[in-house]
């Protein structure tokens, strides 16, 4: 069947959106810049998101579908041992072997829920081109191979049955570069020559068919293929109108110009419909070379790192407990550490988006499960300081600086790092550590310029002790009770 034109496409999406008035944005930097986050993700803070697919399956980490098929890397050398050579046993067979057997999307999102999770999402196809929903579009998916099961709309139910508000990840746009390692071959060896499976034209439809526009660095992370982009745009299309997430995430810019505007203002404009002409929809995309970023479009998302200071806008930090498909042996953070991050994130406007890795069978490894027992002790005492808050005049003190940017988590805070947040008139300080003995804030002192007005009542969430403290000229100083309620960080509420 002839696939319609990207004109056609762009008028589809923005004619059919179904309201009698015209669709409020268009496909244009202008029109997507009037954009305003909704109140409902600023108020979230913390997301969890399922970064989860056949790539688990050999339990060796994130980009298998595509190291595999690059000589003398690791995961090469693991799917040699494993499975075999790439020329014989590609990323097509290990597809079927993903049953997600132990999946059970209820007890999950229970245990998301209970860690303090206000959102969810699903990712909806990495850059292996395997659709995880039944794809009208494409036969490589989880419905028709794998698990034969609807992993999108099983999330999905299982989030709006809890009460969470559902958005999902694409990684589409950037696969036609991406996957073009698997057209290769051994450049040494016995098997020097020996085309990899990607070559095979009967599997052109997972692998692409061979072209010249590889990915190397940003620049190249979103190819220039017009079939390609229209390709894209009919699966994105499908998975949005079909599943009608609040959140949509894209891994880089936003795709191919137009194309990708369209599709972006096209799920503003069907959001607004089905909310009665209120915009609830995020669309999260990357700074970060690869691609359009319009700042104002959407909310901007930061992959494992986070932004400097406080931000004008809304944003995002995406990253993972360990890696982000299962591998064995990874070093998963510890609570404390998401603790950490999240109440920094907070401090400057953001919120915290984290991929609780599953085992490939759809469970959860002993590492995930202790962190979602912990996440829910600490945010059942400390979530008042989380959960509706918007930032102070300044972030935080002490002496630890967070690095801005992508890529960057390795900031080791301690009890004297303080983050602020604001809500109801009141101020609230945590502690990026477990403190002992007393806690100095010296952003409260009478003769700080952050505050002019005397701090009249400090109380600790979560304890009924009755707390002394002091405000000094140089800090405001509190007096710790003998036990606190929370070993990870503790969150005092400040009144004036």
């Amino acid at each position: 069947m002839k696939l319609p034109s990207l004109a056609l496409c762009a008028l589809m999406a923005t004619s059919n959106v179904a309201h009698a008035a015209p669709a409020p944005f268009k496909p244009d930097a202008e029109s997507l810049n009037t954009y305003t986050a909704p109140d409902w993700f600023r108020d979230a803070k913390f997301g969890i998101w399922s970064h989860w697919g056949p790539q688990s399956v050999p339990r060796a980490g994130d980009w298998y579908a595509r190291n595999m098929y690059v000589q003398d890397s690791p995961q090469y050398k693991h799917h040699l041992e494993h499975y075999g050579h790439p020329g014989k046993v590609g990323y097509k067979d290990i597809i079927p072997l993903w049953k997600a057997e132990k999946f059970d999307p209820e007890a999950l999102m229970a245990l998301y829920k209970a860690a303090g999770a206000k959102y969810f999402v699903s990712m909806g196809v990495h850059h292996d081109n395997f659709d995880l929903w039944d794809s009208r579009h494409h036969r490589w998916n989880a419905v028709k191979t794998g698990p034969k099961r609807d992993i999108v709309g099983a999330w999905r139910d299982a989030a709006q049955r809890a009460g969470l508000r559902f958005g999902v990840s694409e990684h589409l746009g950037a696969s036609y570069g991406w996957f073009t390692t698997s057209h290769n071959a051994d450049q040494t060896g016995p098997q020097k020559g020996v085309p990899y499976d990607g070559a095979d034209p009967a599997y052109a439809d997972l692998y692409h068919p061979a072209h010249t526009q590889l990915y190397h660095n940003a620049e190249t992370w979103y190819a220039k293929d017009p079939a390609w982009h229209q390709q894209w745009f009919n699966r994105m299309t499908d998975l949005l109108t079909r599943y009608q997430p609040d959140l949509l995430y894209s891994d880089g810019g936003i795709p191919f110009g137009v194309v990708g505007r369209t599709l972006v203002a096209d799920f503003y404009n069907r959001n607004m419909a089905a909310h009665k002409g209120k915009l609830e929809a995020v669309y999260n995309h990357k700074a970060i070379g690869s691609g359009e970023f319009l700042a104002k479009a959407g909310v901007q998302d930061v992959e494992r790192g986070v932004m400097e200071g406080i931000q004008a806008l809304p944003w995002q930090t995406d990253t993972s407990i360990g890696d982000w498909f299962y591998s064995e042996g990874y070093k998963y953070k510890k609570t404390a550490e998401v603790v950490y991050m999240l109440a920094d994130i907070v401090s400057k406007n953001g919120n915290l988006l984290l991929n609780v890795v599953q085992y490939p069978d759809g469970s959860l490894p002993p590492e995930c499960l202790q962190f979602v027992a912990q996440m829910a002790d600490w945010m059942k005492v400390n979530g008042d300081a989380i959960y509706g808050t918007r930032p102070w005049k300044i972030f935080g003190e002490g002496p630890t600086k967070a690095e801005a940017g992508h890529f960057k988590e390795t900031a080791a805070y301690t009890p004297a790092d303080i983050r602020f947040t604001t809500k109801d008139g009141h101020l609230y300080a945590i502690t990026l550590g477990e403190p002992a003995g007393e806690v100095r804030i010296a952003s409260l002192g009478k003769n700080s310029a952050h505050e002019s007005r005397p701090v009249k009542s400090v109380s600790l969430l979560g304890s009924k002790a009755a707390l002394k403290w002091t405000q000094r000229d140089d800090a405001l100083v509190i007096a710790l009770p003998a036990s606190l309620p929370s070993s990870i960080s503790s969150s005092f509420k400040i009144g004036y």
